[in-house]
Protein backbone atom coordinates (compact mmCIF):
# COMPACT_ATOMS: atom_id res chain seq x y z
CA UNK A 1 0.00 0.00 0.00
CA UNK A 2 1.27 3.45 -0.89
CA UNK A 3 1.20 6.19 1.72
CA UNK A 4 -1.64 8.68 1.27
CA UNK A 5 -3.58 11.02 3.58
CA UNK A 6 -5.55 9.32 6.33
CA UNK A 7 -3.42 6.20 6.52
CA UNK A 8 -1.17 5.01 9.33
CA UNK A 9 2.57 4.52 8.91
CA UNK A 10 4.93 2.73 11.26
CA UNK A 11 8.32 4.45 11.30
CA UNK A 12 11.77 4.01 12.76
CA UNK A 13 14.27 6.87 12.70
CA UNK A 14 17.56 8.41 13.63
CA UNK A 15 17.44 12.11 14.47
CA UNK A 16 20.55 14.31 14.47
CA UNK A 17 21.24 18.02 14.63
CA UNK A 18 23.17 19.63 11.78
CA UNK A 19 26.47 19.08 13.61
CA UNK A 20 25.78 15.33 13.57
CA UNK A 21 24.96 14.99 17.28
CA UNK A 22 22.49 12.19 17.84
CA UNK A 23 19.27 13.47 19.40
CA UNK A 24 17.07 10.39 19.22
CA UNK A 25 17.04 6.89 17.75
CA UNK A 26 13.94 4.75 17.48
CA UNK A 27 14.63 1.15 16.52
CA UNK A 28 11.14 -0.27 17.19
CA UNK A 29 8.47 1.12 14.82
CA UNK A 30 5.98 3.66 16.13
CA UNK A 31 2.73 4.45 14.32
CA UNK A 32 1.72 7.91 13.08
CA UNK A 33 -1.29 9.11 11.12
CA UNK A 34 -0.55 10.77 7.82
CA UNK A 35 -3.00 13.62 7.24
CA UNK A 36 -3.74 13.93 10.96
CA UNK A 37 -2.06 15.71 13.85
CA UNK A 38 0.89 13.35 14.31
CA UNK A 39 3.51 14.54 11.81
CA UNK A 40 5.19 17.75 10.72
CA UNK A 41 4.36 18.91 7.18
CA UNK A 42 7.82 18.20 5.66
CA UNK A 43 7.69 14.62 6.95
CA UNK A 44 4.18 14.08 5.61
CA UNK A 45 5.13 15.50 2.22
CA UNK A 46 8.22 13.28 1.97
CA UNK A 47 6.23 10.15 2.88
CA UNK A 48 3.51 10.60 0.22
CA UNK A 49 3.44 7.79 -2.33
CA UNK A 50 6.10 5.69 -0.61
CA UNK A 51 5.68 2.10 0.58
CA UNK A 52 6.87 -0.09 3.45
CA UNK A 53 10.62 -0.69 3.27
CA UNK A 54 11.45 2.74 1.85
CA UNK A 55 14.14 4.82 3.55
CA UNK A 56 14.55 8.55 3.24
CA UNK A 57 16.58 11.42 4.66
CA UNK A 58 15.25 14.88 5.40
CA UNK A 59 16.57 18.15 6.75
CA UNK A 60 13.98 20.16 8.63
CA UNK A 61 14.68 23.81 9.38
CA UNK A 62 13.30 25.34 12.62
CA UNK A 63 10.52 27.21 10.81
CA UNK A 64 9.34 23.93 9.23
CA UNK A 65 9.61 22.02 12.49
CA UNK A 66 9.35 23.23 16.05
CA UNK A 67 9.92 26.95 15.51
CA UNK A 68 12.65 29.31 16.57
CA UNK A 69 13.69 29.40 20.21
CA UNK A 70 11.84 32.22 22.01
CA UNK A 71 13.43 33.49 25.23
CA UNK A 72 10.11 35.09 26.19
CA UNK A 73 8.76 31.58 26.81
CA UNK A 74 11.22 30.98 29.66
CA UNK A 75 9.80 31.69 33.12
CA UNK A 76 11.16 31.68 36.68
CA UNK A 77 8.69 30.51 39.29
CA UNK A 78 9.04 30.09 43.03
CA UNK A 79 10.49 26.70 44.03
CA UNK A 80 8.04 26.57 46.95
CA UNK A 81 5.10 26.18 44.53
CA UNK A 82 6.30 22.81 43.22
CA UNK A 83 6.49 19.32 44.75
CA UNK A 84 9.73 18.46 46.55
CA UNK A 85 10.36 15.53 44.19
CA UNK A 86 10.21 17.71 41.03
CA UNK A 87 13.00 16.75 38.60
CA UNK A 88 14.73 18.53 35.74
CA UNK A 89 13.37 17.33 32.42
CA UNK A 90 9.82 16.95 33.72
CA UNK A 91 7.18 18.24 31.29
CA UNK A 92 4.15 19.95 32.80
CA UNK A 93 1.00 20.87 30.89
CA UNK A 94 0.14 24.54 31.40
CA UNK A 95 -3.22 23.47 32.77
CA UNK A 96 -1.45 21.51 35.54
CA UNK A 97 0.82 24.29 36.79
CA UNK A 98 0.49 24.72 40.55
CA UNK A 99 -1.64 27.54 41.98
CA UNK A 100 0.42 30.65 42.56
CA UNK A 101 2.36 30.51 39.30
CA UNK A 102 2.55 33.75 37.39
CA UNK A 103 -0.61 34.73 35.53
CA UNK A 104 1.61 35.57 32.52
CA UNK A 105 2.28 31.87 31.84
CA UNK A 106 -0.02 30.74 29.02
CA UNK A 107 -1.99 27.76 30.29
CA UNK A 108 -2.59 26.12 26.89
CA UNK A 109 1.00 25.05 26.27
CA UNK A 110 3.39 22.75 28.06
CA UNK A 111 6.57 23.52 29.98
CA UNK A 112 9.79 21.64 30.56
CA UNK A 113 11.54 22.06 33.89
CA UNK A 114 15.05 22.93 32.69
CA UNK A 115 16.68 23.94 35.98
CA UNK A 116 15.86 23.74 39.67
CA UNK A 117 17.44 26.14 42.14
CA UNK A 118 16.80 26.49 45.90
CA UNK A 119 14.62 29.57 45.36
CA UNK A 120 13.17 29.10 41.87
CA UNK A 121 12.35 26.72 39.03
CA UNK A 122 13.01 27.49 35.35
CA UNK A 123 10.08 26.57 33.08
CA UNK A 124 10.67 26.56 29.33
CA UNK A 125 7.61 26.77 27.06
CA UNK A 126 9.64 26.12 23.90
CA UNK A 127 9.52 22.70 22.29
CA UNK A 128 12.75 20.86 23.26
CA UNK A 129 13.80 20.93 19.58
CA UNK A 130 12.90 24.61 18.98
CA UNK A 131 15.62 26.52 17.19
CA UNK A 132 17.32 23.40 15.82
CA UNK A 133 17.70 22.36 12.21
CA UNK A 134 17.18 18.61 12.21
CA UNK A 135 18.47 15.77 10.07
CA UNK A 136 16.10 12.85 10.04
CA UNK A 137 16.67 9.39 8.59
CA UNK A 138 13.35 7.52 8.37
CA UNK A 139 12.51 3.94 7.52
CA UNK A 140 8.92 2.96 6.74
CA UNK A 141 8.23 -0.31 8.51
CA UNK A 142 4.53 -0.66 7.60
CA UNK A 143 1.56 1.15 6.07
CA UNK A 144 -2.11 0.47 6.79
CA UNK A 145 -5.55 2.02 6.51
CA UNK A 146 -6.59 4.13 9.51
CA UNK A 147 -9.54 2.89 11.60
CA UNK A 148 -12.71 4.97 11.91
CA UNK A 149 -11.74 5.89 15.49
CA UNK A 150 -8.24 6.98 14.42
CA UNK A 151 -9.72 9.08 11.62
CA UNK A 152 -12.11 10.75 14.07
CA UNK A 153 -9.26 11.51 16.51
CA UNK A 154 -6.86 12.59 13.74
CA UNK A 155 -4.15 10.67 15.57
CA UNK A 156 -2.96 7.21 16.56
CA UNK A 157 -1.64 8.39 19.91
CA UNK A 158 1.11 10.54 21.33
CA UNK A 159 3.86 11.12 18.83
CA UNK A 160 7.35 12.55 18.84
CA UNK A 161 6.55 14.68 15.80
CA UNK A 162 3.09 15.77 17.00
CA UNK A 163 1.97 19.11 15.72
CA UNK A 164 0.80 21.46 18.46
CA UNK A 165 -2.93 22.15 18.03
CA UNK A 166 -2.82 25.45 19.92
CA UNK A 167 0.43 27.42 19.62
CA UNK A 168 1.72 29.28 22.62
CA UNK A 169 1.81 32.98 21.97
CA UNK A 170 2.74 35.98 24.06
CA UNK A 171 1.11 39.37 23.44
CA UNK A 172 3.20 41.29 20.94
CA UNK A 173 5.32 38.25 20.19
CA UNK A 174 4.09 35.98 17.34
CA UNK A 175 3.62 32.27 17.74
CA UNK A 176 6.37 29.82 18.50
CA UNK A 177 5.09 26.32 17.69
Amino acid sequence: MKIKPQCVVALTWALHDTLGEELDVLEQPVEFMVGGLDLLEPIEAALQGREAGAELELQIEPEQGFGDYDEQLVFLESRALFPVDLEEGTTLPGTALPPGCSASLPRHGSYTVTEIYPEHVVLDGNHPLAGLALRLRLKIAAVREASAEELQQGSVGPGFFRREPAPISIAGNGTVH
